[in-house]
């Protein structure tokens, strides 16, 4: 997949966005003296975050983005806003301590404050941001059981009075299937239009401060000079900043300049269908609660209504363009599990890459003093990179925030790196076994 060059994504986001495709290609200046506090690579929520914190606090930032705002995973995710790591706190507990189960429990809360926060900041309402909850749907007994054990922990030891066990009979009434045993219902956590969310983030962001957000402006390399880091981009414009901050996450491998993400996250396709218009009958029996829901599955799938439309997503799609068998199998999927959308029109099909690192963990940090990174969302970006944006912007202050398990130092380089798609193959036939056979 190359920068500039890739066919337009088929989205249900990109037919709706409120926003039109109009930021700055970065020019630079004509005698090549440009001059920046941070530049940040990579224009989703991290790379905005920062920019947001950074330029709030009286730097000089400039964002460099390879491809028009949105063109990546901020505008072809799910729109699901989580608090929550592929990493449970118990399993946190059990590897480190409660304290440090602890702190990350606040830090996955205080990411769905930060969203809310950037969406109030720069009043986009368009970005349709609410706090309906997650339904956690089990599919067999087995799952269910875990779940509640989960959540359970979690009230007692954490102290989190968000989480509610439902019935067989309550997720029915509310999905409008019999396809589950019963379910977590996590409030306080909720939904967005990606796509309106990052876009309205860089265009508030430049009516606020200026020129800061570029888009169409890829990276060919980064020099670290005496004066200070210089970034120049594919057509030759320069700028000469004190530091950078990489944020490219699942989009590390366009260009050589942030081969750094690249060599520590494993890119895991996620691939998303959304319907046709759904008739008066079918909104009212299905997803009554227009919240986000997700299964237990290994191979996770997880569904919610927008703009009207049921959508269904999920992951085990292979290869590094879209796939038309993914996306049949989701439809097979979402009608084995709603019968009731048998027949109806798929509008949008489109897919995107999810950054899994070895730890299960994202990470932000300072790698040495002029170079910070945020990155590794697995699953859970729109939350945490918003999050991890910001705290990334913290340490290209100087400052040491409290990350906990999210710090840089941590993210480590994933071994064999020719070989992981094999592993990545192989990693999922197994899940998709262990889902076989319900276990």
């Amino acid at each position: 997949m190359n920068a500039l060059t890739s066919a337009p994504v088929n989205s249900l986001w990109q037919a709706t966005t409120a926003f039109p495709d109009g930021f700055p290609v970065f020019e630079g200046d004509s005698e090549g003296k440009a001059t920046a506090d941070v530049v940040i690579i990579g224009g989703g929520f991290t790379g905005l975050s920062a920019a947001h914190h950074l330029a709030s606090a009286g730097m000089q930032p400039i964002l460099l983005e390879a491809n028009p705002i949105g063109w990546g995973g901020s505008g072809r995710n799910g729109g699901v806003v989580t608090a929550k790591y592929r990493m449970s706190f118990p399993e946190m507990t059990k590897a480190f301590d409660l304290d440090t189960a602890k702190r990350m429990h606040q830090l996955a809360h205080a990411a769905v404050d930060k969203v809310e926060e950037m969406v109030n900041a720069y009043q986009i309402s368009d970005a349709k941001f609410q706090r309906s909850g997650n339904l956690k749907c089990a599919h067999n007994a087995h799952s269910l059981q875990h779940a509640i054990e989960e959540a359970e922990w979690i009230k007692r030891e954490l102290k989190d009075d968000t989480l509610n066990i439902l019935s067989r009979e309550q997720v029915a009434e509310e999905t409008g299937t019999e396809s589950f045993v019963g379910g977590i219902l996590g409030l306080n956590v909720g939904t967005v239009h990606p796509l309106n969310y990052v876009r309205g983030l860089a265009q508030g962001i430049n009516d606020r401060f200026g020129q800061v957000v570029h888009q169409c402006s890829p990276v060919a390399s980064i020099q670290y000079e005496n004066e200070g880091v210089r970034v120049t981009t594919a057509s030759g414009a320069s700028v000469l900043a004190k530091q950078i901050i990489l944020a490219t996450n699942a989009y590390s491998d366009l260009f050589p300049s942030t081969e750094y993400i690249r060599k520590r996250t494993i890119p895991f396709r996620s691939s998303m269908i959304a319907t046709e218009v759904l008739n008066d009958e079918l909104q009212a029996r299905l997803l009554s609660n227009e919240r986000s829901y997700v299964e237990t599955r290994r191979m996770m799938r997880w569904f919610r209504k927008a703009e009207g439309r049921f959508m269904f997503g999920g992951r085990g799609a292979f290869g590094k363009e879209d796939s038309q068998a993914a996306f049949d199998g989701l439809y097979k999927a979402m009608t084995e599990i709603f019968p009731a959308l048998e027949g109806i029109k798929v509008d949008y099909q489109w897919s995107g890459h999810v950054a899994m690192t070895l730890d299960a963990l994202p990470h932000v940090g300072r790698l040495d003093e002029r170079t910070c990174v945020a990155a590794g969302f697995n699953g859970a970006g729109v939350a945490q990179s918003t999050l991890l944006g910001s705290l990334a912007g913290q340490f290209a202050l100087g400052e040491t925030p409290n990350v906990a398990l999210l710090d840089a130092q941590r993210f480590k380089a994933v071994p064999f790196y020719a070989f992981r798609e094999i592993g990545i193959r192989t990693v999922a036939g197994w899940y998709q076994f262990l889902d076989a056979i319900g276990r």
